[in-house]
């Protein structure tokens, strides 16, 4: 699943491809895809174009040139975003399966642009979607994505807040590490890969309850949410097969992970334990039960 720092990267790729390109036609090929009505979707967006690209979590934002409205785009678990023109092919979001004879059986919905530019949304599960909305109902969207990393609302302040409930005593949650920092209602952007890696980078194990955790444990989450995403970002996201960016350039954080995806091998860290992988909340999550306490 595309997260926050490949839907950043997608972000980035498409606001130097699709701005200010006049949208010619759209084809609505599955119509679960579009959360609209189909022939409000196509009649609305035809002859618009996109004046910017956004992004809350892991939603793409498109703000269209009628600015009361806007196309939201969410990849989900399989969903890609895959721009061509006559010189290139470039996508981005999930790995797999391999684009090829676009359109292709998983090519959902299409636009397209000028001079054979198009731009194709393509789902192998169909948990994506696409969904024009008004200022009001986007707004009403965005305010139930938590604090996300690299933002000015990601303060420490804000981060211990939500470590604890509404008991008066502000007593911490007895749930795992793990799924508190999953929830998009309270951190926005974070998916199993990069929770891994910041419990790592943490010392801190996924499955410990919150409510035993310390200040300075939830400290040093803090700290290494900022580090990790702000590393792959740089890093142009996670690659796994044949996953490209929108400027076609391969991700290469996986060079940098030091757990996810390695459950049995040498921990890279301590060099001492085997990683150990477990299920936790239907999630796969590998650690260090040296590293991490």
């Amino acid at each position: 699943m595309p997260e926050l720092p490949e839907v950043e990267t997608i972000r980035q790729g498409l606001r130097q491809n699709i701005l200010a390109k006049k949208i010619i036609a759209v084809e609505v090929k599955k119509k679960n895809i579009v959360k609209n009505p189909k022939k409000y979707f196509v009649d609305f967006l035809q002859n618009q174009h996109f004046v910017d690209v956004s992004r809350i979590g892991k939603l793409l934002i498109f703000h269209l040139q009628n600015k009361d409205y806007f196309l939201l785009i969410h990849l989900k678990m399989t969903g890609q975003l895959i721009y061509q023109d006559k010189k290139q092919t470039l996508a981005g979001g999930h790995s797999g399966p391999k684009i090829t004879d676009l359109p292709n059986k998983y090519s959902h919905v299409i636009f397209h642009f000028p001079q054979d530019v198009k731009l194709f949304f393509n789902d192998l599960r169909q948990f994506g979607y696409l969904k024009i909305v008004n200022q009001q109902d986007k707004d009403k969207i965005v305010a139930q994505f938590g604090i996300e990393p690299l933002q000015a609302n990601f303060t420490f302040a804000n981060f211990l807040s939500i470590f604890k409930t509404k008991h008066p005593k502000g007593a911490y949650l007895k749930i795992p590490v793990k799924a508190l920092l999953l929830n998009q209602k309270l951190i926005a952007g974070l998916g199993n890969i990069y929770v891994d890696e910041v419990c790592h980078q943490a010392g801190v194990l996924p499955q410990r309850l919150v409510n035993t955790l310390k200040v300075e444990d939830i400290q040093k989450l803090f700290k290494a949410c900022q580090k990790i995403i702000k590393l792959a970002i740089a890093k142009r996201g996670t690659t796994f097969s044949d996953y490209r960016d929108t400027d076609g350039k391969a991700g290469n954080f996986s060079d940098y992970l030091k757990v996810y995806g390695r459950g049995g091998e040498e921990c890279l860290t301590c060099r001492q334990e085997s990683l150990t992988k477990i299920k936790l909340n239907g999630r796969g999550t590998v650690f260090c039960s040296v590293c991490q306490q």
